[in-house]
């Protein structure tokens, strides 16, 4: 007899439909798994005959079978465990098949037959939802599954509640979807004393979702500045949380199993290997990259981040999608971010400071700045000084306008951009003036005959590449966005071209056009 449980295998957070199929024949005593199983689910059958102990239960003697179907596909996950022993269970006569069929199923089994915790639960129950089927998950999960809409989920906390509930001895009402506990405090740019420049750049990023590096010595408050870049962000849509949702449960890191509703600011130390930052290991593992989605990926100390790891960011950065490559599959992850870095102008961070100045200068803030590459500078939109606060500022009290002011007037740019781009295809994925592209970017952000002139002599002069140019178009877009103009002019290209940046290892002299000798 072959009984039949649903279930699902992830590639990113897409969902492969899984056919587990429970062999219960004549012959010696076995339990195989086959269908290419990793090492966790080929340890299912232990956890299963622990739990199935613990229930009274004692497997057949017989040969059981467990295919994983595709059997090409390759299946990874302790979640396997809890629909192979549905399969089971129907096989041996507890369970009815026919009801079994009617549900994806997911979850570890601990040896006393508790059900825990696995990742993915959400993306499992849209997949589930779309194929008009109920969900089976672990109680600790419900409320993460209810989001995926009006559908028939049983939360169980054990596998012996799971079949009380089937032969009607024990109802598993339905959970309720409620949303994830953020206990970060939102910080205020109020605790931010002088630093204006960096302040009004700082807007400007927020404003048009475009990616920031500072430049400053130890102390100016560059980390301060980043932290406190989701406070004036706008909220996420729902959309938008539910994508974002979707990437920290496939991680395993959405807490307490609701919908996470702030944008993600993530802060991986400079130490962070290629597979941490734009994903991949034995499993495929999103990155920080994406699971920064839709928000705030800052990285502190830039040149001090392996090479190959800054430069494995060029491409998310572009696409706003990564993907990464193995020899049997290639998974992709969404990760459109807003790219937030800081970096001290030298190794010792004070080479603008007579009375602290490097010794080593200039030859220590030029090999120190090389560390970056000039493709990697070019997709930052604004390159920001940020001096040493003056002391005298420090005793000042605090500025009158904080985060919320600032967040408001953020929002209404950001309207501004929902409403301009609403009509474009969602596979574009452009939601912010930072996003825009080709002949659509030329259209709405076409400057004004003195502005075209200027943009044409400064890119010439500062040898802009293609990308840095419309780069610069983006941000005067945006600029003008914050004024509520209709079309961009000269004073916004002035203002985006402030924020560029002559690549290291250049000189203002060199960029006009001369080599240095």
């Amino acid at each position: 007899m072959t009984t039949r449980a649903p279930t699902i295998a992830f590639s990113g957070i897409d969902c492969r439909d899984i056919d587990v199929q429970v062999q219960v024949a004549s012959g010696l005593p076995a339990f195989t798994i086959v269908g290419l199983p990793d090492k966790a689910v080929g340890e299912s059958r232990e956890r299963v005959r622990a739990a199935f102990n613990s229930l009274g239960l004692a497997l057949p003697p017989k040969r059981i079978t467990v295919n994983l179907a595709p059997a090409d596909l390759l299946k990874e996950g302790s979640h396997f465990d809890l629909p192979i022993a549905l399969g089971l269970l129907a096989g041996m006569g507890v369970l009815p098949p026919d009801e079994i069929l009617g549900y994806v199923s997911l979850g570890e089994l601990g040896l006393d037959g508790s059900i825990a915790a696995v990742a993915g639960v959400l993306p499992a129950a849209i997949a589930a939802n779309a194929s008009e089927r109920g969900l089976i998950c672990p109680a600790a999960q419900g409320s993460e599954a209810a989001w995926a809409g009006d559908i028939d989920i049983l939360a169980a906390p054990s596998l012996l509640a799971l079949i009380n509930h089937f032969k009607g001895t024990q109802v598993l009402s339905r959970p309720t979807p409620m949303p994830a506990e953020d206990e970060r405090r939102m910080l205020d740019l109020r605790d931010i004393k002088g630093q204006e420049t960096a302040k009004r750049a700082l807007e400007v990023a927020a404003a048009g979702g475009h990616n920031l590096l500072m430049i400053g010595p130890p102390g100016s408050g560059k980390s301060m500045l980043a932290a406190r870049l989701p406070g004036i962000l706008p909220p996420l849509t729902a959309q938008e949380a539910l994508e974002v949702s979707m990437i920290h449960s496939v991680a395993g890191e959405l807490p307490g199993g609701g919908l996470i509703q702030r944008r993600p600011f993530r802060d991986p130390h400079h130490s962070a290997s290629v597979p941490a930052l734009v994903g991949g290991g034995m499993r495929a593992r999103p990155g920080e990259v994406s699971l920064a989605h839709n928000g705030v990926l800052f990285l502190d100390e830039l040149p001090e981040f392996q090479r190959n790891a800054l430069e494995a960011l060029r491409q998310p950065l572009e696409s706003g999608r990564v993907t990464v490559a193995r020899a049997n599959t290639h998974v992709a992850y969404p990760a459109r971010v807003q790219l937030v870095a800081a970096m001290n102008p030298c190794r010792c961070g004070y080479l603008s400071d007579p009375g602290l100045a490097c010794t080593r200068a200039p030859a220590c803030a030029s090999e120190y700045q090389s560390r970056l590459s000039g493709p990697l500078l070019d997709r930052i939109d604004l390159h920001v000084e940020v001096p040493a606060v003056n002391p005298a500022d420090l005793s000042l009290p605090p500025p009158t306008e904080g985060s919320s002011e600032v967040g408001a007037r953020v929002r209404a740019t950001r309207d501004i951009q929902t409403r301009r781009y609403a009509d474009l295809p969602p596979e574009r994925g452009i939601r912010c003036n930072a996003a825009a592209d080709g002949e659509f970017l030329e259209a709405v952000a076409a400057p004004d005959p003195p502005g075209r002139a200027l943009l044409t002599e400064a890119a010439e002069r500062m040898r802009l590449s293609a990308r840095g140019y419309h780069r610069v178009l983006r941000v005067a877009r945006t600029l003008a966005d914050m004024e509520n103009a209709g079309q961009v002019r000269r004073i916004h290209i002035a203002e985006a071209l402030s924020y560029r940046r002559i690549a290291p290892g250049r000189t203002e002299a060199n960029a006009g056009g001369t080599r240095r000798k």
